[in-house]
C-alpha cells in the first residue's frame, strides 16, 4: 500500500437521524460522533462502536424517508 490509512467505520450509508433518540438509523452514532469520527483515536472509535448495538435497539425500526441505499436498490430493481 502507498501509505493510505483505512479508518474503520460503522457507516452503512443509511444516514438518517432518529429525532427521538438522536442516533443515526444506520450506524447508531450521534451527529457529533459522525462529524468527529475522523479526528477520534482508534481507541475512541472502538469505545463508541462497542455501544452501538444497544443504541440501535432504541431507534425506530424504519427511517421516515427513503435512504440513499434504498433508493439506489430501487433504481437497480433490487431490494435493500
Amino acid at each position: 500500500m502507498s501509505g493510505i490509512t483505512t479508518i474503520e467505520s460503522p457507516c452503512i450509508l443509511v444516514c438518517v437521524m432518529d429525532e427521538r433518540s438522536g442516533y443515526c438509523f444506520g450506524c447508531g452514532r450521534t451527529r457529533r460522533e459522525i462529524e468527529d469520527w475522523i479526528d477520534m483515536t482508534p481507541q475512541m472509535r472502538r469505545e463508541v462502536m462497542a455501544g452501538l448495538p444497544a443504541r440501535l435497539e432504541t431507534v425506530e425500526r424504519r427511517p421516515r424517508r427513503e435512504t440513499k441505499r434504498a433508493r439506489m436498490a430501487r433504481q437497480r430493481g433490487g431490494t435493500v
